[in-house]
């Protein structure tokens, strides 16, 4: 499944214009170095038991260190219904954010 890919530069501006989610799919050791403040946190591993919580009406962009688990989150949540999941193309490496 083809899952539309946000870059990194353009993260903050589509979340705006789609009024969107920013979910972030790490895990909590990671979220402890640090996350996008507007994130809600689910470790991927919990999403398939936590996907009720999120609206599938709202746009979602899926981030993790380097987008390739919130690629695959992303289309898991594409293949549950949510109208719009995409990914942080690069992930919060392409950020600046993790090493």
């Amino acid at each position: 499944m083809q899952v539309e890919q946000v870059p990194a530069p353009e993260w903050e501006q589509w979340v705006a214009d789609n009024d969107a989610v920013v979910l972030d799919i790490r895990e909590p050791v990671e979220w402890e170095m640090g996350t996008l403040p507007v994130a809600v946190m689910i470790r991927m591993g919990d999403l398939p038991g936590q996907i009720d919580s999120l609206d599938a009406s709202r746009p979602t962009l899926v981030v993790c260190r380097s987008g390739n688990r919130s690629n695959y989150a992303a289309a898991f949540l594409a293949m549950a219904g949510f109208d719009r999941a995409a990914n942080l193309s690069g992930g919060l490496v392409a950020l600046g954010m993790e090493a």
